[in-house]
């Protein structure tokens, strides 16, 4: 099975990239991506840039570029549960939109044609889960803000109130695999925790204290797939 793995930021990608086996650099002039294996699988590896557009664009061009078998969304994310802590594991098995309204007669969250909230692969869920029976499972909100206050996670768990995380990526890339029938995960590892106030000095922490184990979830996920 072909796998592309989608991150953000260079400080994930740098994180990532020292598990592949088998490491091929491609560069067709536009964008530049990795390739390898991973946990028994190949795999295509590229960071997409922060933000909803340049997930989007991202993906686009993967998927034209190595028509994957598999999508999955990695890297880091904001906890929007009291419960969530940096390094937890959050297995999204759905993915939303915390910044999108089309306008009246639409459903908040709901891009058009989508529905507001995204199923991710019940088969990477499950195989998420068992290979990581400390992670939690549950819904992750993207849109397009760092979230720093609690007051902004209150606003979001007002619409979404079971919300485990945010990001900033993760439901572009999932709206962008299903337009093109591709399955998606997201694993994201929890860099910081806005709900608790003060986090952009623990998300500036994490970074420092992150040991290259921060993406071994992913790994473990990749090894419970069948090849």
């Amino acid at each position: 099975m072909k796998i592309l793995i989608i991150v953000a930021m260079e400080k994930e990608l740098s994180l990532v990239l020292p598990h592949l086996e088998n490491i091929g650099f491609v560069d067709n002039g536009t964008y530049t991506y990795n390739t390898g294996v991973l946990g028994g699988h190949d795999v295509a590896v590229a960071k997409c840039g922060i933000g909803k557009v340049n997930a989007a664009i991202s993906t686009y061009r993967l998927i034209n570029e190595e028509w994957p078998d598999l999508i999955i969304n990695t890297g880091v994310a904001g906890g929007a549960d009291k419960d969530i802590h940096p390094m937890d594991v959050v297995i999204a098995d759905e993915v939303a939109y915390h910044d999108v309204w089309c306008g009246p007669g639409t459903e908040y969250g709901a891009a058009d044609g989508f529905p507001v909230r995204m199923e991710t692969s019940r088969k990477v869920v499950e195989a998420a889960m068992k290979a990581n029976p400390k992670a939690v499972k549950g819904l992750i909100c993207s849109g397009d803000i760092f979230i720093d206050s609690p007051e902004q996670i209150e606003d979001i768990c007002e619409v979404y109130p079971d919300a485990l995380a945010v990001d900033m990526e993760s439901a572009a890339v999932m709206q962008t695999a299903a337009s093109q029938g591709i399955p998606c995960a997201v694993i994201r590892v929890i860099s910081d925790s806005p709900v608790a106030g003060d986090n952009f000095a623990e998300y500036e922490n994490f970074w420092e204290e992150a040991p290259q184990a921060t993406f071994s979830a992913l790994i473990s996920t990749l090894k419970a797939l069948p090849a």
